[in-house]
């Protein structure tokens, strides 16, 4: 077993409770069980996070993060928000595509009446990044004035996370595709290039 207080445990232990997570949710986290994906001792975790909770809830934090990181990446290499708003479901595809796992804080928000505040925060948080950028994102592609923007934001919000959940309950990506599709169709995300 490795030592479980070296430099790069915590980031270890990070990246295995969020595959853990994404699969079966922060029900799915326990330390004996993340210890030995990790190659650690269960009590050297504990050196990192004094309790469960903590550990969700950084978790949780880190996917928000590294969420926003890539909104804001998509928004550089892209001077084109309407190209934006057509490459954000891809955002959700990702944890498709890596084994079949759906967004961290969907699956967390679907266990909201068992998750510690803290937890709870962190997972609402992702989603009040996710509606601010498209928001944002929808008011500088002229799709909505600043007044519906918000309502919008939700609506294409909720439409991608729920087109993942479909697609993750069947284990088929290409009902993910489909139902984007579906989506762009009905002026809801902008068309492809093609269709403008």
């Amino acid at each position: 077993m490795k030592n479980g207080s070296g430099p790069g445990a915590k980031e270890r232990i990070l990246v295995a409770a969020t595959a853990i997570a994404q699969a079966h949710g922060y029900s799915g986290l326990n330390f004996r069980d993340l210890a030995e994906v990790v190659g650690i001792k269960a009590a050297s975790i504990y050196h990192h996070f004094a309790s469960k909770a903590d550990l969700g809830a950084a978790v949780a934090r880190r996917y928000w993060q590294d969420s926003s990181a890539a909104l804001d990446a998509l928004l550089a290499q892209s001077s084109d928000p309407v190209d934006c708003l057509r490459r954000y479901p891809g955002t959700f595809r990702k944890a498709l595509e890596s084994d079949n796992r759906l967004c961290l804080c969907s699956i967390m928000a679907a266990e909201s009446d068992d998750l510690p505040e803290i937890v709870t925060k962190e997972v609402q948080t992702f989603a009040d990044v996710q509606v601010a950028w498209l928001s944002k994102v929808l008011v500088a592609a002229a799709m909505v004035d600043s007044g519906n923007s918000e309502q919008r934001a939700r609506a294409i919000f909720a439409a991608v996370a729920g087109a993942q959940l479909i697609a993750r309950s069947r284990s088929d990506i290409s009902l993910f595709d489909e139902l984007i599709e579906s989506y762009r169709v009905s002026g809801l995300l902008p068309g492809s290039r093609l269709s403008g």
